[in-house]
């Protein structure tokens, strides 16, 4: 397997548009990397730059250290998937597999071998005679995954390789790639719009926005570090809540007061030294649903961070609920989320108590973090 290297990458499409600003990104030999992001965001461009789909405007790409700007995307050692398939019809599914080795004139017995191998690897052994027409969608992706194995290439790309398919399908073959992935030992690069595959698959997630890199870290930091309000926003689900207001001294205490006057929060002590500087000014404050609880289900010194609010909308999702509140008549919509036995009704008047450990503070103007 190899390392990719990107440097400065920018992609400027007939007209000046620029799909990619200069993205810099070192992925790691055997690593897993995804590319996440809203539509138009420059993720599918970057992945089909890699693959040599796409002219690379500025910038050098390396692939195992060699520049391979110019290399042709037969000559990369790449293997991509398709969000389509892109199996050919008339072929059965041994053909479609051994086809590329095939081009490349590898002996029979050795394109027999690699197919048959990577059939048992993803299960399909009792479809290779079959057309892709009478196959599933899960079945014809596994093929198209097949048909990237038998290749054994350097870097395997996957571009939006489950969209097609129904949610538990999805969940299927995430699992399966993720299991492939640590039999291979491969390098991989997975270009998705689903945050949910990018948090369960990548051992480090790219998450990018109008054409640039917003951050790059482990799905676990970019859940409770996020550098600015977009990560925070996009990470998640529901979302994270964004509330507006200000900071204010009251005695000793700082107090994160909600425009609305709806919601006035005390600060942790060690959020208080932090953001002394910010007394007086605007700030957004965001919390994520599940930091959110009843006020009479919570012990911790967070309890003290409390406030009432209406209920405007309850989600029961099984084993947890979703309930959509607001601080004050006509004012902004906000989630928790809490186990399923504590369900209010919809109207009620609740207290709920916010861990201010897990508090986020953003400037409202840079939208970094604080």
């Amino acid at each position: 397997m190899a390392s990719v290297k990107l440097e400065g990458i920018k992609k400027v499409y007939d007209g000046g548009v620029v799909a990619v600003h200069e993205l810099d990104l070192e992925i790691n030999d055997r690593e897993f990397v995804v590319l996440v992001g809203p539509s138009g965001c420059g993720k599918s461009t970057t992945l089909r730059m890699i693959a040599g789909l796409e002219d690379i405007t500025n910038g050098t790409l390396y692939i195992d250290g060699q520049r391979v700007n110019d290399v042709p995307p037969k000559d990369r050692d790449i293997a991509m998937v398709f969000q389509n398939y892109a199996l050919y019809p008339h072929m059965t599914v041994y053909e479609n597999m051994a086809f590329g080795l095939k081009l490349r004139k590898y002996p029979k017995q050795e394109i027999e071998q690699r197919v048959r191998e990577a059939a048992a690897i993803l299960g399909i052994e009792e479809y290779m005679d079959r057309k892709p027409k009478a196959l599933s969608g899960g079945q014809r992706q596994r093929v198209a995954v097949g048909r990237a194995i038998v290749r054994k290439p350097k870097v395997f790309l996957f571009d939006e390789p489950l969209s097609n398919l129904d949610a538990k399908l999805r969940v299927q073959m995430r699992t399966e790639i993720s299991k492939l992935h640590q039999r291979l030992g491969a390098t991989m690069i997975y270009v998705t719009h689903d945050q949910t595959e990018a948090m369960t698959m990548g051992d480090r997630i790219v998450l990018m926005k109008d054409g640039f890199v917003q951050q790059i870290a482990s799905p676990l930091q970019i859940y409770t570090k996020p550098v600015n309000r977009f990560v925070a926003g996009f990470i998640g689900s529901p979302a994270m809540n964004f509330l507006s207001g200000k900071l204010e001294k009251r005695g000793r205490k700082t107090i994160f007061e909600e425009s609305s006057k709806g919601i006035s929060l005390p600060l942790q002590k060690k959020d208080e030294s932090r953001l002394k500087r910010f007394a007086g000014n605007e700030i957004v404050f965001g919390i994520r649903p599940e930091h959110i609880c009843y006020a009479a289900k919570t012990q911790s010194q967070s309890a003290k961070a409390k406030a009432k609010v209406t209920v405007e909308v309850v989600e029961p999702m099984g084993n947890e609920t979703y309930v959509y509140f607001t601080t004050r008549k006509e004012g902004q919509q906000y989630v928790a989320r809490i186990p399923s036995a504590e369900q209010p009704a919809v109207g009620k008047t609740i207290e709920l108590s916010f861990d201010m450990s897990q508090a986020r503070y953003f400037d409202p103007a840079t939208e970094q973090v604080l």
